[in-house]
């Protein structure tokens, strides 16, 4: 997903990379065990890099993995991180994995989404979910993004839609300045266009609390503190709270990734879990036979 030209040269890419994580030269050479008179010459283009350097400072930099071959690139050396096709052999036993973490979370959803927000796995609670998602949204590959917040997908039936579609595009802004993918980006400005939700859903959340046909007739995003109406506290974290056989399921989400990656499809791959966010939640969804 890379758009740097490969003309720009390693020292001001590096820069910018610094740049954008607000740390000095001095600091940088002091995390990369060098001297700010040292990365200075790398950003100047005074001096070439090792290989060693290279890697060190990208590391202490934070910069992903599909950047950090690109750096390599640019600095005359060879790229240190395959990218190998998940459906390739070698990453049999990851896929293996992966499916068994979805398989042993239902019946609540979990999914696992590549850089680019494609679903490459999901299990049935997840499935469950996209019942009556037009069907053009279901063609693969299919988009973590478009599916939530497309007006014929999921988001017709999110009753909190304004604040859940803020915190997702949030969310992509923040791999957007981290990967710098321009492909990304245009993912971000289409779903950024779709039609937004008027209102404060956290205000008109607690004011119907109780009282709006909730899951299991709570209505309340923390399930026992059902009745509460506008005195109901808000939730321990920011739920999905979304209509389902004509109940409201309030679903806290997690998202994990792959420790140390050496792989630039691994590094980029993320698993997200829904919670239940209350009892109500979790009961409806173990009475379901999938």
């Amino acid at each position: 997903m890379t758009t740097v030209a490969l003309d720009t040269g390693v020292g001001p890419l590096l820069r910018s990379w610094r740049e954008q994580r607000r740390i000095s030269q001095l600091e940088l050479a002091l995390r990369a065990d060098s001297s700010a008179r040292h990365i200075s010459f790398i950003e100047t283009g005074r001096s070439r890099p090792s290989e060693d350097m290279v890697l060190r400072l990208a590391e202490h930099l934070d910069i992903p993995v599909r950047e950090r071959n690109t750096l390599l690139v640019v600095a005359g050396y060879a790229p240190r991180y395959a990218q190998t096709a998940l459906d390739d052999p070698a990453l049999g036993a990851l896929r293996e994995g992966m499916e068994q973490l979805l398989q042993g979370y239902d019946p609540y959803p979990a999914l696992v989404v590549d850089g680019m927000y494609n679903v490459v796995a999901a299990n049935r609670g997840i499935q469950m979910l996209l019942e009556g998602v037009a069907g053009h949204l279901l063609a693969p590959p299919l988009n973590a993004m478009r599916l939530t917040l497309h007006p014929e997908g999921l988001a017709p039936r999110i009753r909190n839609l304004r604040d859940w579609r803020a915190d997702l595009l949030a969310q992509m802004e923040r791999q957007i300045a981290l990967a710098r993918s321009a492909q990304l980006r245009e993912l971000y400005e289409e779903v950024a266009g779709y039609p937004a939700p008027e209102g404060t859903d956290r205000a008109a959340d607690a004011e119907t609390a109780g009282s709006d046909g909730g899951a299991g007739g709570t209505g309340s995003p923390v399930g026992e503190n059902a009745g509460a109406g506008a005195s109901s506290p808000l939730p321990f974290a920011l739920p999905l709270r979304i209509e389902h056989g004509g109940q409201v399921l309030s679903f806290v989400a997690s998202i994990a990734t792959f420790n140390t990656p050496m792989d630039v499809t691994v590094a980029e791959l993320a698993i997200e879990t829904f919670l239940p966010a209350d009892r109500a939640t979790a009961d409806h969804l173990r009475s379901l036979t999938f």
